[in-house]
């Protein structure tokens, strides 16, 4: 047997989260069963748990996580992975577990140089900026403002933005200006007149847009800056209609974005090119705590979970 997270209700974590003992699984064809050693824990993880995207009685209880990564436990056939392989689930449907079994088109070979945690933390975040970057077509050309640009989406939006070439004005609290220029970026607070603050900071025009905060300030200084196709975001849901761009994954270009993004993200962290932030690790039994830590104010990085 192993253990388990499940919410067996919608509501707050401590409510609503149980450890069960469920069979280790058997792998079907083409699937792999990966025995977790680090689990990522994501705001999406919180928010499903409370119900915020969808509380339908029947998905109860509901296993959480998305991301993980560990070691072959047992492989099925035509799989391409080995017991004993060290290796990412992304994505990992229950990775708050101990063992989680997935396709193998999810699983992903760990490259030398990348440690568990950071591995588990890292896919999650990272295809979504690759997704945003994308989508936005940013080049050397561009000027980029980045909302939220210490997070665990906008950090890597920064950094390989800057990588490309373009010049990356960011905004954060004053707090984490300091790694935002470690990142190549021109760091701005969005207290006060934001919109004053980056046309004074930026060294030419803005030309593109990535939102990882989703509020109306980013979305009415964005506006104010850019055409709305050049304004790409991952929360904004309410301001659609300003004809901005909401990148999810849903679509098939949003997925083929992510998808392929997949090797190098693994590459350039592996590589030292990109860093993944590991602000602490709780025990799988501890998630619920986990899960109230990343929704409230929290050191800047990803939090793991250890079964």
């Amino acid at each position: 047997m192993a253990r388990k997270i499940v919410a067996t209700q919608y509501g707050e974590p401590a409510d609503s989260l149980e450890v069960i003992d469920v069979p280790i699984p058997e792998p079907d064809a083409g699937e792999v069963v990966v025995r977790v050693r680090a689990a990522g824990v994501n705001p999406f993880d919180a928010k499903q748990v409370r119900g915020l995207v969808g509380s339908d009685p029947a998905k109860l209880p509901l296993a959480l996580g998305g991301e993980a990564a560990g070691v072959v436990h047992t492989a099925g056939a035509d799989s391409g992975v080995a017991v004993g392989d060290h290796v990412v689930v992304y994505p990992a449907s229950g990775a708050f577990a101990e063992y989680v079994v997935a396709p193998s088109s999810n699983v992903h070979t760990t490259p030398a140089g990348l440690d568990d945690d950071a591995a588990a933390a890292l896919l999650l975040a990272g295809v979504t900026a690759a997704d945003i970057l994308a989508t936005l077509g940013v080049t050397a050309a561009d000027t980029l403002l980045v909302h939220g640009g210490s997070g665990a989406v906008g950090s890597i939006v920064t950094a390989r933005a800057v990588a490309a070439g373009a010049t990356v004005i960011a905004t954060a609290s004053e707090a984490n200006h300091d790694r935002l220029r470690e990142l190549g970026a021109i760091p701005v607070s969005y207290r006060g007149d934001l919109e004053a603050t980056v046309r004074k900071a930026a060294p030419a025009p803005v030309t593109a847009v990535a939102d990882t905060v989703g509020s109306d300030q980013a979305i009415d200084v964005s506006l104010a800056l850019v055409r709305p196709d050049r304004i790409v975001s991952i929360a904004a849901w309410g301001r659609i209609e300003d004809g901005i761009t909401v990148v999810s994954g849903a679509t098939e270009e949003s997925k083929r974005h992510r998808r392929e993004a997949i090797p190098g993200l693994l590459d350039d962290a592996a590589q030292g090119r990109l860093t993944v932030e590991i602000a602490g690790a709780f025990d799988l039994t501890e998630a619920a705590r986990a899960l109230e830590t990343i929704s409230g104010p929290h050191p800047r990085g990803k939090y793991v979970l250890h079964p």
